[in-house]
């Protein structure tokens, strides 16, 4: 992830130039909307968009050798093609009495651009021909030859300029991959790579993280006798969702959509916790594998029709819940967060949550019986995290002002946040976890264990508010710590959260909105194209991750200096804008029927991602940078990033928005929250 200390790798443009602002926003609705009857109201209805724009791909040839020094794509039609995704050219290399060759020797024939074939001197008199044809945005290649060892063909992607990542059809216990492939380049779009004559061929993806590159590494069989291969790279579009009539609004998304899934490659010293293996979906394909997020990835993939014949994202999803439940779980039931870090309770829901994504989205009740009994394990920490029976989970952390101090983190994800004991964001997340865990059950006919879970989540919920509403602000507060206090941060996440789960009635719901939105106007915030702050004041230096003792606050993201926090504020998470927050608060504000503060915001956000803003086309990403304060998934309120990653995938998750202004997509990803009791 995540939100930690700062990598001094190397730095990408910063491209954060000034951002258009928005119209002004509007007033919430003066009239009292019950929640439920507000999620009936269906959000103002759009004009259908017209058809996908012609794509296209560009590949330049180098002359004097077999190689191709420029790949690009832009599967949308736009203009993104004219930066290259290559750090180096993609070539060929063949194996010759068990070592593999630098390079082959070879000659050009033709000039043009879109028609390129090579003749590469072997051994022996012996020729390897390969062929590239550029067809319609397609790209289509063949190899002949004979009497070959060993073949490869190498994709060198810079991962500073996308974070280009694989989805295979098939991940294998050895970390390869097998085709089909889908090549995903976000922001440029996706190509299917397949083979005619062997569909199954083996591939890996390799990275580095400091050194900022990814490889597709496709291993061709040995050409023992005269043998012609067909590659094919072709573009891939996403359907509609089904049951999404419109297609304006999913035509904006579309390309953003798939840059919340980067399966991770594989980079680090296997086995150490600086390193990820191959297939997991992360925080991008060269940075970290994080428990605590793939509940976001998850509820994406939950609405994400199969993206190719035979590749599913729900494979994926299952992938990563089965290396958290079965790889990174200690002997306790507490899921490792990242790295080696524990005592962040959301690592524990999030994997719940995502396998309920996972079954519903599937129906796969074979895999759950297999994993019911480990989702009851990790489900089961949380409990036992109910120190004081009240209902509540109380975290490992104090949350007393000033007690986080780096190397430590936070009680989850966001990790430089001082919150602990009775923690808004964990217990949310447990709630859930609980409710869905319980509708799992139920799918297997376990009535007891579903009564258990639905009996923890109503005791939470029973008391929820009572414990975190701050009857001075009307708001929901982050934490109480421990020694009583309430730290309310203003969060529109925070609230949101709570009122998309159910977690406050409708009329604490509808003021909670009206005080935020009051807030963010009288604070100034106009920037909707970047989503909501994180919060609406200044965090506290105590409130925050403090630097080692002796250290510089300039150590840690956002960490202020001054005891008000007004010296950071509005930068990281000191009230920056994480993309990600704005779906929660927009979906907050359709279940309280004002669709159109909602829609302002998302429209506002869908621009930017539809026209782009770095270097690389990218709105809220612009590629992979680990370094603060350059990367694109923060920004302050000028629109200035200060962020470190560059491409963190959950940023998009504000995409989810397109389809939960709509009731349908609402009650399907939340119902588990507003279903009925279960038996008693």
């Amino acid at each position: 992830m995540m939100r930690h200390a700062i990598c001094s790798c190397m730095e990408t443009p910063n491209g954060s130039s000034g951002c258009r602002r928005p119209r002004r926003g509007v007033g919430l609705l003066a009239v009292l909307l019950l929640f439920a009857g507000a999620a009936e109201a269906q959000a103002p209805e759009l004009p259908i968009a017209p058809p996908p724009a012609r794509p296209v791909l560009r590949i330049d040839a180098d002359n004097a050798h077999p190689a191709i020094p420029f790949l690009s794509w832009d599967t949308e039609g736009g203009e993104r093609a004219k930066v290259n995704l290559l750090r180096a050219p993609m070539a060929l290399r063949i194996l010759k009495d068990g070592q593999w060759q630098p390079k082959l020797k070879g000659a050009r024939r033709g000039a043009d651009e879109n028609n390129i074939e090579y003749r590469c001197e072997l051994f022996e008199g012996q020729e390897l021909a390969w062929t590239l044809t550029n067809n319609a945005g397609s790209l289509n290649m063949r190899i002949t030859g004979s009497s070959i060892e060993g073949l490869r063909l190498i994709f060198p992607f810079d991962a500073r300029v996308a974070a280009v990542t694989a989805f295979a059809a098939e991940w294998n216990e050895d970390g390869s991959l097998r085709l089909p492939v889908i090549l995903s380049a976000p922001d440029f779009g996706q190509m299917l790579l397949k083979c005619a004559e062997q569909p199954g061929l083996k591939a890996w993806l390799e990275g580095s993280r400091k050194e900022h590159y990814v490889d597709f590494v496709l291993e061709l069989p040995p050409f023992a006798s005269e043998t012609a291969l067909t590659l094919s790279l072709e573009p891939v579009w996403l359907p509609a969702p089904a049951g999404l009539a419109n297609e304006t609004l999913w035509r904006k998304a579309r390309r953003g959509w798939f840059n919340i899934f980067e399966p991770s490659a594989r980079w680090g010293e296997q086995g150490r916790p600086f390193s990820a293996p191959p297939g997991i979906l992360s925080n991008n394909v060269i940075s970290d594998p994080v428990s605590c997020l793939i509940f976001l990835y998850a509820d994406q993939a939950f609405f994400t029709p199969e993206a190719a014949p035979g590749i599913s994202l729900a494979a994926h999803v299952r992938r990563t819940v089965d290396y958290w439940l079965l790889q990174k779980t200690r002997p306790s039931g507490e899921v490792v967060a990242y790295w080696d870090y524990g005592d962040m309770l959301d690592a524990n829901a999030s994997p719940v949550i995502a396998a309920w994504d996972y079954v519903e989205s599937t129906g796969d009740t074979a895999w759950l019986t297999q994993r019911i009994e480990r989702l009851e394990f990790v489900a089961d920490y949380l409990a036992k995290r109910d120190i004081d029976n009240d209902g509540l989970v109380e975290c490992t952390h104090s949350g007393n002002y000033g007690t986080l101090m780096d190397p430590a983190r936070s009680a989850s994800a966001w990790d430089t946040i001082n919150a602990g004991h009775k923690d808004a964001y964990s217990n949310e997340l447990t709630y859930r976890a609980w409710r869905c865990l319980a509708d799992l059950e139920s799918k297997l006919g376990r009535s007891e264990a579903q009564a258990r879970y639905t009996n923890l989540a109503d005791r939470l919920k029973a008391v929820f508010s009572k414990t975190l509403l701050d009857p001075a602000t009307g708001w929901i507060a982050w934490w109480k710590s421990e020694d009583g206090q309430l730290h309310n941060l203003a969060s529109p996440m925070i609230n949101s959260l709570a009122i998309e789960y159910g977690l406050v009635d409708a009329e604490q719901g509808r003021l909670i909105l009206q005080g935020l939105h009051d807030l963010i106007v009288s604070v100034g915030f106009r920037n909707y194209e970047l989503g909501v702050p994180l919060t609406l004041v200044p965090v506290r230096k105590g409130d925050y991750l403090l630097p080692k003792k002796g250290a510089p606050a300039s150590t840690i993201c956002g960490a202020p200096d001054r005891e008000d926090g007004t010296d950071t504020f509005t930068k990281y998470l000191n009230g920056g804008c994480c993309v990600s927050d704005a779906v929660h608060y927009m979906t907050a504000l359709h279940m309280a029927g004002n669709h159109e503060q909602a829609d302002l915001i998302m429209n506002a956000m869908l621009d930017r991602q539809v026209r782009g803003v770095f270097p690389n086309g990218g709105a809220f990403q612009n590629g992979v940078v680990d370094k603060y304060p350059h990367g694109a998934e923060f920004f302050d309120w000028g629109g200035n990033t200060c962020g470190y990653e560059g491409h963190l995938t959950y940023s998009f998750s504000f995409l989810q928005a397109v389809l939960l202004r709509e009731p349908q997509f609402r009650n399907r990803l939340l119902r588990p929250l507003f279903a009925s009791p279960a038996p008693k």
